[in-house]
């Protein structure tokens, strides 16, 4: 007998869900609740429209009502909001929003798909005039109307996620002035901050103001204008505020049914995303994942694993066990001229777990030197003493996708930094090398699990106690003249051979080059000559210029 299943909410999970159980079971009576109008959109491009790339709005709509009822014979009711659950009786109470009246709905089998709201902290004045959130059509129709009709010169980004960031630039892209306020030391967060840097420098050349390290305190209505003030005491008057500081996850049905959540306030389910009521499915922003890398319960919020999820959620209730592994965070973002992209865990996390790890930077040509128009992408890889990787963070102009997914992959599959160098990958002068930017980061990565090489971290070279540590710059002499680390002594990589005499024994030496590979040869030369203490800075001086150059902005 055919099961009559309920779904509360569209979107990424919720319409995957639907769609997939009918394609498994023609039989099964399917209803999918959706408070909105809009049963499934296109959440990440919801920026863009009010940008500008993308033009007509229609494009953001991925399935309408009417076209899912039309192909997959889905009973799909839109602006009804599900208030209550009755497990013991298996009903919902639903409310028509059209007209506010109420009624009941038996289910077999529930699926809750409540997605995530805006967070909206206690902050004084956040309800006020021109201060919007960006979440869903409507958000993005107040926000596109209001540019269109009242013309605003100045806005203020709170935020500096993913979504804050596509809001930055879209809103430079509209012709507005642009300050961007974290409360944190660095946009994006599952970057490390030498990666972030790279973001922040870019942002400030495109005529973006950051205000890092600041958190709003106030929001304050002075006529048409909102001002906003930080924790600083800067006030930055503004025409229209965006809110972009997070999401929560939308637990409060379950929460009133009774169903368990977990610790990050997620709704608790297990491996085949059941929840504690043998009746009830969970999945997408409103569920508490597994970290795939740490193993820890987390909140990623993702429209890729929403959508894996409503797939394995059908094929669960239709009998066929699948299983969800766990979520590891690969994302990327377009931030104006680059591409930042973060995959498993970051350095920050695995800092604070007490898990040991090794990393290295490498910046490697997105496609052969030779052929025009390439340009340099950083590459963080991040991995186990033993070699197995478990994070990866790229920060560049072109191909970054391709790179991101490659390691991703190998995270999945729980690959060692000696699989990256012998994976076979395509290769042509347009579109990379004869070793590839993934191929080189796993060549590094396997030289200092080999022990050809140790690295040091522009940390160290920063903090450096001259007493204790020798710089050596081995670039060219006017390389070292546009810029160098403070102290460092300049023997280009060609003189070394017949000049390491006049270099310390006694002290720990630091070398770096422009981006690590003159270096890791004047290190191999150094080893090799007597020299025990010799390290190499990994991603060089331009991993430390980016830094350095950051802090400088901030202050």
């Amino acid at each position: 007998m055919s099961k009559k299943v309920v779904i509360v909410g569209g979107v990424a999970g919720g319409a995957s869900a639907a769609a997939r159980l009918r394609r498994v079971d023609e039989q099964a009576t399917i209803i999918l609740f959706e408070k909105g109008q809009y049963i499934s959109f296109a959440n990440c491009g919801l920026p863009y429209y009010i940008g500008g790339a993308i033009k007509e709005r229609k494009n953001l709509l991925v399935q309408t009502a009417q076209a899912m009822k039309a192909r997959f014979n889905i009973d799909v009711r839109d602006l009804s909001e599900v208030v209550a659950i009755d497990r013991e009786n298996r009903r919902v109470r639903v409310r028509n929003l059209r007209d506010q009246s109420e009624y009941e709905e038996s289910y077999d089998v529930l699926v809750l798909s409540t997605g995530a709201n805006p967070m909206k902290p206690p902050i004084p004045g956040i309800d006020g005039p021109n201060i919007h959130t960006i979440r869903d059509i409507p958000d993005t129709d107040a926000i596109k109307s209001f540019i269109d009709s009242s013309k605003p010169s100045k806005a203020v980004v709170v935020g500096g996620g993913f979504i804050g960031l596509e809001m930055a630039e879209n809103l430079r892209e509209a012709g507005l002035e642009v300050d961007l306020a974290e409360a944190l030391d660095q946009v994006m967060a599952p970057l490390d901050y030498e990666m972030a840097a790279i973001l922040h420098n870019h942002l400030r050349s495109k005529g973006c103001r950051l205000h890092l390290k600041d958190g709003v305190k106030a929001f304050e209505t002075e006529g048409n204008r909102t001002v906003v003030e930080l924790q600083s005491g800067k006030r930055i008057p503004a025409d229209m505020v965006i809110l972009s500081i997070g999401v929560r996850p939308n637990n409060r049905l379950a929460k009133e049914a009774g169903l368990e959540l977990g610790v990050t306030g997620g709704i608790k389910v297990d491996e085949c995303l059941l929840t504690s009521d043998p009746y009830i499915y969970a999945l997408g922003d409103a569920i508490e994942v597994t970290d795939y890398v740490s193993g820890n319960p987390v909140l990623i919020p993702l429209a890729g694993p929403a959508n894996k999820q409503g797939r394995i959620v059908a094929d669960n209730i239709t009998g066929r066990r699948e299983t969800y592994k766990g979520t590891q965070g690969t994302a990327i973002a377009k931030v104006f001229d680059l591409a930042a992209a973060v995959t498993g865990a970051n350095e920050k996390t695995l800092k604070k777990l007490g898990k040991p790890y090794i990393t290295t930077i490498t910046h490697s040509a997105s496609h052969a030197g030779y052929y025009p128009g390439g340009s340099v992408m950083a590459i963080k890889t991040i991995y186990s003493p033993e070699g197995v990787v478990l994070g990866a963070q790229i920060v560049g102009f072109d191909g970054v996708d391709k790179r991101i997914d490659l390691l991703a992959t190998a995270i999945r599959h729980r690959m060692h930094v000696h699989d990256l160098q012998e994976l076979e990958l395509s290769y042509a002068p347009p579109f990379s090398s004869a070793k590839d930017p993934v191929n080189m980061a796993g060549y590094v990565g396997s030289n200092v699990l080999n022990g050809d090489v140790k690295v040091a971290y522009w940390q160290e070279a920063m903090q450096a106690d001259l007493q204790e540590t020798f710089l050596l710059d081995v670039r060219e002499p006017f390389e070292y003249e546009q810029g160098h680390i403070p102290n460092a002594v300049n023997i280009p990589l060609g003189q070394l051979r017949n000049r390491h005499g006049e270099l310390p024994k006694d002290k720990e030496i630091i070398v770096n080059c422009q981006v690590g590979l003159r270096s890791y040869i004047g290190v191999r030369i150094l080893m090799q000559n007597g020299f025990k203490k010799v390290r190499n800075l990994s991603g060089g001086y331009k991993t430390y210029r980016a830094v350095e150059d950051d802090m400088k902005q901030q202050g």
